[in-house]
């Protein structure tokens, strides 16, 4: 059907989208196990944003579902084959330094601030206005289309297991959380804890004893913020001096705090997708880079010994002898996500490694387990996912990049990402904006933000999309 112009169908609902959108970026949906219920898995503000979407799926006239609260759906159309959008409705944490308060949209300069606004509730509002605009349009349909909301992206994927264990797969779709044109391929994924014992030590002569290390909350996040408490002995006044030294020449933010039997450091990073670890500032590499200068007691020292030594400057795995590419989907990436130490306590690293199509779980696990047992850690696999491929001529592809070039007049090329989106819950799913080429990504910072006129001209790729793969 010719003659619809999608762009401007869409502009008729743009005061709609930032309205809806506001209302759900209002809901501090962060995963939080301590008001998790039956029908509410993963907490009472995931619950809600998700009861959010599915009322106005029910006031828009659409068929909607809750499966336990795990996942829900909002469906049209009609017959046997099954189109999916897929997109979640829970948010990262939202680390320090906000200019205007993360569950308080607000539009600025053309922009969307909230956390969410791009990862990925400003793509999810698109997919339902698009929605309401192909059924609103009358256009007919001879297929289903069913936009999936999950709530456990940015931790387990709990949520599309429990779902596509009681829902039908959808024969193909997409994803609207990273980047247009298309997105057919993604590197496999591994989250892992390096986990092990601390003894008791004391500080050395003229020396520091490491009382405790932290830094991080996720594993697919760039740390923020590092800090180190120290006990001991030594000259306080000149590890002062050598931090301060430090930070002024590396033109990084952080401050020394002297109390009565201790001195603690904080260094402040910049936060990044982990899937880009060094397009961010982790903070603990930085910090531990610098006690590796000092005189610290053996097991504190052997901690900051192996971020330093096997994770600064290694982002690419070199360090950890893990380094392995290939031409799909370019090289394994290392983040350092989180890091935890006590003085005869528990030290822990959490690391989340992303590698290549080729790549294989159980080589990578077997080579980490071997360069991390001198420093006396034992290695947990917490998450994997496997890399992920769609072929190029397949049917969704054509269409969608088809799509992409009528309403941007640009190339609808094919692209790789280190991410991982639900394009992998799907059998054959591949991921379709809402980032356009060139445009800054904020997904996992602070400030995260949309550019209003992009997320306008996303609904009305997904509209179009909708209707063409379904139609």
């Amino acid at each position: 059907m010719m003659g619809i112009n999608w762009l401007e169908e869409t502009e008729k609902r743009r005061d709609q989208l930032l309205q809806q959108l506001t209302e759900l970026c209002s809901i501090e949906s962060v995963l939080d196990d301590s008001t998790a219920s039956p029908g509410a898995p993963f907490g009472e503000k995931i619950s809600e944003a998700l009861n959010y979407m599915l009322d106005l799926g029910d006031k828009a006239g659409f068929t909607t579902k809750s499966v336990d609260g795990y996942a829900g759906h909002i469906e049209m159309g009609g017959g046997e084959e099954l189109v999916g959008v897929l997109a979640h409705l829970d948010v990262v944490p939202v680390g320090d330094g906000w200019i205007s308060p993360p569950f308080e949209p607000e539009v600025r300069e053309g922009n969307f601030y909230a956390r969410g606004a791009q990862d990925d509730k400003g793509p999810a509002m698109a997919a339902f206005v698009a929605m309401q605009m192909v059924k609103e349009l009358g256009l007919p349909l001879s297929k289903k289309v069913r936009l999936i909301l999950g709530t456990d992206e940015e931790s387990h994927w709990r949520d599309m297991d429990y779902y596509f264990a009681r829902e039908k797969m959808p024969d193909m779709g997409f994803t609207p959380d990273a980047d247009f044109p298309i997105i057919t391929a993604e590197k496999g994924m591994i989250d892992l804890t390096l986990t092990g014992k601390v003894e008791p030590g004391e500080a050395p002569v003229a020396g520091w004893l490491l009382q405790s290390f932290e830094a991080g909350q996720r594993f697919n996040m760039v740390p923020d913020l590092a800090r180190a408490q120290l006990q001991g002995d030594g000259d306080v006044f000149e590890l002062k001096e050598k931090y301060q030294d430090f930070l002024l020449s590396n033109r990084i933010q952080g401050y020394a705090e002297e109390s009565n039997d201790h001195l603690t450091l904080v260094l402040e990073g910049k936060a990044h997708h982990g899937s880009e670890p060094d397009g961010g500032l982790n903070a603990a590499l930085r910090l531990a880079e610098f006690l590796d200068t000092a005189t610290l007691d053996p097991t504190g020292s052997k901690y900051i010994r192996f971020i330093s030594e096997k994770l600064c400057e290694g982002f690419k795995g070199e360090k950890l002898n893990l380094a392995q590419s290939d031409e799909r989907v370019g090289p394994l990436t290392v983040n350092g996500g989180i890091f935890r130490y006590e003085a005869a306590g528990e030290q822990g690293v959490g690391l989340n490694i992303r590698y290549p199509i080729s790549g294989e779980l159980a080589q990578i696990r077997q080579q980490m387990e071997t360069e991390v047992e001198p420093f006396g850690f034992t290695v947990e696999v917490v998450d994997h996912k496997q890399g992920h491929f769609v072929d190029e001529e397949h049917v969704l592809v054509r269409t969608l990049a088809r799509v992409y070039e009528e309403q941007t007049g640009e190339k609808g090329e094919t692209l790789a990402i280190g991410g991982a989106t639900y394009a992998r819950a799907l059998e054959t799913g591949v991921v379709f904006g809402p980032g356009f080429p060139g445009r800054e990504d904020t997904a996992h910072q602070r400030n995260e933000y949309i550019v209003v006129e992009d997320l306008v001209k996303a609904t009305a790729l997904y509209a179009q999309a909708i209707y063409e793969l379904a139609k």
